[in-house]
């Protein structure tokens, strides 16, 4: 098959091939840069949060509606809640927290390796537990020890600002604070910067723990965890965790128990584990599925230039196939013609596409920060986009090669 005829062919009416052309650059160059921020979003949503088995764990806050009471009544009641949850059948693990990761609210703070630094060196989520968090949520602790029991503190908010002078750091947060270093036991960090910045000794590290708010980027991972148990007034929240597939029937059964230990006279809201990260990456879900969505469109629709265009050229050149016929052309000729004709229109249109999809791309590296756009991404939308216009043209293309060269040339003279 010669491609001059076929490209001067192309060049006397261009305006069609043309715009089909822009069509596929600019679908190329959209698709390629969604299809890459849905990759780079569902990344995002999948990251491990150093939590083991999250369809297994839940949380619970518990206010008592009658009030009050003295730090003694509290912190025993608090203890008795503590012990009944455990007793409920199902239960693996128990502890009382002041926060959870993926929640989007809780407690931060400012942490520095040197009190002398002029500010933090950064961010933290400030966990806080009388009971093991590492047990309880399955950490995996890679270097030191987890408390031990004599090293909690019960601490009256309303009337002390004391706090625990011993904590588990995150790996990422203890190489945020000392880079050059190997081994972080034993290590001493501030919070705050100054002379009044309170100490505190590093006597494990565990290999991940979201914050609360799951940032992206290493501020995710700045996490902390504190033997405490502040209390102040009649509410407490504890995460469980259960047996697997006991989940749903353990919530139920807590609810009840603590509601008839309380006479009633209590607010329960559970929440488990999977609906914080649920809500959590909520938009970034809506993200994805919009540019999927859009994505899909922009081939529908590339896809029906292409057929449009290739019916259009069909009934123009109909008298002009049914020649082509009479003088011997096979079908299987007419088929090669117009499929090779679209490869041609729509191969300029990806080689424009790919440019336009790296500028694009620049445009986002610079204003969002987004990743580069890894070739892979080029090439597969390359070769989506040339089969795309392949199959589109092929029902037009079949149907000129099955024009009968006598009904084709009927009326020519």
């Amino acid at each position: 098959m010669e491609f001059r005829p076929i490209l001067s062919s192309l060049l006397r009416n261009r305006t069609g091939p043309l715009l089909v052309a822009v069509q596929v650059a600019l679908s190329l160059a959209i698709l390629a840069n969604a299809l890459h921020i849905v990759s780079v979003r569902q990344a995002v949503v999948s990251r491990p949060s150093g939590v083991e088995r999250e369809s297994d764990i839940f949380h619970v806050r518990v206010a008592d509606l009658r009030g009050g009471g003295t730090f003694n009544e509290v912190l025993a009641g608090q203890k008795r809640q503590l012990e009944l949850l455990r007793a409920v059948p199902g239960v693996e693990s128990v502890a009382q927290t002041n926060q959870v990761p993926l929640s989007q609210s809780g407690n931060n703070t400012g942490l520095a390796a040197d009190r002398r630094q002029i500010r933090p060196t950064t961010g933290a989520s400030f966990y806080v537990s009388p009971d093991s968090l590492v047990k309880t949520w399955g950490l995996k602790l890679v270097e030191g020890r987890d408390f031990l029991p004599t090293e909690v503190l019960d601490i009256d908010t309303r009337t002390s600002t004391e706090q625990a002078k011993i904590a588990i750091v995150t790996q990422a947060l203890a190489q945020k604070l000392w880079p050059d270093a190997t081994s972080y036991v034993g290590r001493t960090f501030y919070f705050g910067t100054g002379d009044t910045a309170e100490a505190a000794r590093v006597t494990g590290v565990v290999e991940r723990l979201q914050s609360t708010s799951a940032e992206l980027g290493e501020r995710g991972e700045m996490s902390l965890i504190m033997p405490m148990r502040r209390v102040g007034e009649p509410r407490a929240m504890y995460t469980v965790r259960t047996e697997p597939g006991q989940r749903e029937r353990v919530i139920k059964e807590v609810e009840e128990t603590l509601r008839k230990d309380a006479n009633n006279h209590v607010m329960i809201r559970p929440k488990t584990f999977d609906a914080d990260r649920k809500d959590r990456y909520r938009a970034d879900r809506g993200l994805a599925w919009m540019l999927v969505t859009v994505s899909v469109l922009l081939m529908l629709v590339t896809a029906s230039g292409i057929v449009g265009m290739a019916s259009l050229w069909v009934t123009q050149r109909r008298k002009q196939i049914g020649v082509r016929r009479a003088l011997g052309a096979r079908r299987i000729d007419i088929l090669r013609y117009f499929i090779l004709e679209n490869v041609m229109i729509t191969s300029a249109g990806v080689a424009a596409g790919l440019l336009g999809a790296l500028a694009l791309n620049h445009l986002l590296v610079s204003t969002l920060e987004l990743a580069r756009l890894p070739a892979g991404y080029l090439v597969g939308g390359a070769a989506i986009f040339l089969a795309l216009g392949i199959a589109a043209v092929y029902g037009p293309a079949w149907r000129a090669a099955s024009i009968s060269p006598a009904t084709a040339t009927r009326g020519v003279v």
